[in-house]
């Protein structure tokens, strides 16, 4: 008998799981909060191991023709004069066959690459599970309770279902000391496939845009403890407005664009870590079960590569249970090398003093002296520790089932 599989989260994990577990004679069914697919968001980027599986999905040409193709990054002054300017890959870390593009581009080719046999439910969420001989309960917000063998939780790094099978989100989140915030501003400074940055003490505010044809955005990062905001968003405006007062450039501008942004997002820099990823027949895939957060630049690779090895343990054993073990054994290691990498990114996105804000703006002045093997010392030494992370797994081949 077919298996059938509620997969909660329809962003980036939940529709690649989707593609594969078709592809291996599964019945998934996806259930997402949202209305409809979600447009928009903000640049992501697809690196190493994980763009093999876009390969291997047959969706690397689409991903390609929607690249940003952002070009470069300069560091200015609250004057807006150019401190230091950089070619965006260098700035980034991208290998040959990186790709960057909008977190919604990447969502809707990954709903188009699945066939029609996927089960799609917008405008609704799971509020319950219950795990029974015949497998797990799904109770819905909207629709009506049903069954299914295995349920998965893609719902991000504040899952419902996590909290649901395993327990409160405080036992698996590490919060990295920062907050960010993207949303779309009418501040877009010229710009064209370039993006700007200003330092402040405590804050790093920024704008890009990636065509004049596009809306720009505007990026917030501050340091701070854990805030406990939950979703309140008048309480999100105030902690920007109070984090970044007094620091100049464009942020005033910014700021105002807050109340009528219609896609602003707002969380902490957080990881999840968990002891295990499943329990049970329900099991955790993406951010919800090891989200590396933004600083790693990881999440959309761990995301694609977990879903590809999810699916194809699946297919590979008769029970779940050697699957989920499996799956993990085989991440774990990928996993862990890309949250380091957040760590260790999330110092990097503030200078918490004025010392720290002067010593970066002086080591940014003295690129333009370095000579240029020593700046591509200096890069290669950047790029290893991120196309390493990217890399950090040797991707199993899975033979795709007849059964489809």
């Amino acid at each position: 008998m077919t298996k059938t599989v509620l997969i909660s989260g329809a962003s980036i994990a939940g529709p690649a799981l989707a593609y594969w577990l078709r592809r291996h004679g599964f019945r998934p069914t996806v259930v997402e909060r949202a209305p409809a697919p979600r447009e928009g968001g903000y640049k992501i980027d697809v690196r190493g191991a994980a763009m093999t599986v876009c390969e291997r999905m047959g969706i690397r040409a689409s991903i390609e023709a929607v690249d940003t193709k952002v070009r470069g990054v300069t560091f200015v002054t609250e004057g807006n004069k150019p401190i230091a300017s950089m070619d965006a890959d260098f700035m980034y870390g991208r290998g040959t066959g990186d790709a960057e593009l909008w977190r919604g581009d990447l969502s809707r080719i990954l709903v188009q690459a699945c066939d029609d046999q996927v089960e799609w439910i917008y405008g609704d969420s799971v509020t319950a599970l219950t795990q029974t001989p015949e497998g797990v309960q799904a109770v819905f917000e909207r629709a009506a309770p049903r069954t299914f063998d295995l349920v998965v939780g893609a719902d991000g790094l504040h899952s419902t279902t996590r909290a649901l099978a395993f327990g409160p989100e405080p036992d698996y989140l590490r919060h990295l000391g920062r907050y960010i915030s993207i949303f779309t501003t009418g501040h877009h400074m010229d710009l064209d496939r370039w993006e700007l940055f200003h330092n402040g003490v405590g804050g790093t505010a920024s704008i890009y845009r990636t065509s004049p044809r596009e809306a720009a955005k505007g990026l917030l990062m501050f340091g701070a403890g854990e805030l406990n905001l939950g979703r309140d968003v008048q309480a999100q405006h105030q902690a920007l407005r109070t984090a970044f007062a007094g620091i100049g450039w464009q942020v005033p501008n910014l700021l105002a664009d807050l109340a009528t942004a219609p896609d602003f997002y707002f969380d902490a820099v957080a990881q999840i870590e968990m002891p295990g990823w499943s329990t049970g027949r329900i099991v955790l895939l993406g951010d919800a079960g090891y989200c590396a957060s933004p600083a790693s630049g990881q999440g959309t690779s761990l995301a694609l590569v977990g879903a590809y090895v999810l699916a194809g343990e699946l297919a590979r054993h008769a029970e779940h249970t050697a699957a989920f073990a499996a799956y993990e054994r085989i991440m774990r290691p990928y996993v862990s090398a890309n949250q380091q990498l957040g760590v260790h990114g999330a110092k990097g996105m503030i200078t918490d003093t004025a010392w720290q804000r002067r010593l970066r703006g002086l080591s940014f002045r003295m690129m333009k002296f370095t000579p240029r093997g020593a700046r591509n010392r200096i890069a290669a030494k950047m790029h290893e520790q991120i196309q390493h992370a990217a890399h950090a797994i040797e991707l199993p081949d899975y033979p795709i089932s007849t059964r489809v």
